[in-house]
């Protein structure tokens, strides 16, 4: 393999190919008999640019191994394979597999797997060797795929680009309008950062909404995965209802009076909403709680 190359402020392991342009993609679509489903959040990239712009962000190393989930026409694989070490890609879509075949032929850093990563075993995919993920998810199943990724460790940390909406959701704390379980959830994991933005007018087809890259780094407190269910639990019920009070949403985790001694000893108002409680709170609740809130989990 080439020597080390520089690009973008970035070490290359190979001499950097072209990437895909518009007239690219709509060559190998017409060629393959391919078309984006909309219904699957298909929407690839066709601004060399933004790839290049998003590889670059990625802050990658000639070290890394990168996992991939849906590549689609490859575009985004063309620019990691040309910084790092080796990129797994997983697709789903089987006329999306031949594509990439062509795509990628004679790339010898690349490796690509027919598989529904929702559904296929990611650690075993790679090895069990550590992953960073650098993905444009699909995006009707991004928060999914995000736990998923998050229930596997092999994988350190993950730059994923979503709808805008989606990454802010990911982000929000507290306070903030779009805060919601799937938000207080995934703090207990991972804090995401929104760290990019992306124009619709860089995909095709142009979606209806702009996109963001989103990081996302593992918490060192992150629950194990028994607490975490029974955490994940007492959030589904806390959010359950939004416009009540979490004395009224968590009827169905304890008693009235058991709930009432909780909240005093986690210091909770239950006059409260959801969209009030952080992560600690969430915590003290839960250990205040006790084997209630266990039997409320077995029971979800």
């Amino acid at each position: 393999m080439a020597g080390l190359l520089t690009h973008a402020g970035v070490e290359l392991t190979a001499a950097p190919r072209a990437l895909l342009t518009p007239t690219d993609v709509a060559r190998l679509l017409a060629d393959h008999g391919l078309a984006p489903r909309r219904s699957a959040g298909q929407n690839f990239v066709v601004d060399p640019n933004t790839v290049r712009r998003i590889v670059a962000s990625a802050g990658l190393s000639s070290e890394d191994e990168v996992l991939e989930i849906g590549p689609g026409l490859g575009s985004l694989t063309l620019g990691l394979v040309e910084v790092v070490r080796k990129v797994t890609a997983v697709e789903i879509d089987a006329g999306f597999v031949a594509a990439l075949d062509e795509v990628l032929a004679g790339i010898d850093n690349v490796e690509v797997v027919h598989a529904d990563a929702l559904a296929a075993d990611l650690q075993e995919l790679v090895a069990g060797r550590p992953v960073r993920v650098v993905a444009n998810l699909p995006y009707n199943v991004a928060t999914p795929l995000l736990f998923r990724l998050l229930a596997t460790p092999a994988v350190t940390d993950a730059y994923l680009m979503v709808q805008r909406e989606v990454g802010e959701r990911w982000q929000a704390r507290p306070g903030h309008p779009l805060y919601a379980g799937v938000s207080a959830k995934l703090a207990l994991l991972a804090e995401a950062k929104v760290e990019l933005s992306i124009p619709r007018s860089v995909f095709h087809p142009v979606p209806n909404v702009d996109s963001v890259m989103v990081r996302v780094t593992r918490r060192d407190d992150a629950p194990a995965p028994v607490t975490y269910r029974r955490l994940a639990a007492l959030i589904d019920a806390a959010f359950s209802q939004r416009r009540k009070t979490l004395r009224n949403t968590l009827r169905s985790v304890a008693d009235a009076e058991r709930l009432a001694a909780a909240a005093v000893a986690a210091g909770i108002d239950l006059g409260a909403r959801a969209e009030t409680l952080d992560v600690e709170a969430i915590r003290r609740l839960d250990a205040a709680l006790g084997d209630d809130a266990t039997s409320a989990a077995d029971a979800t």
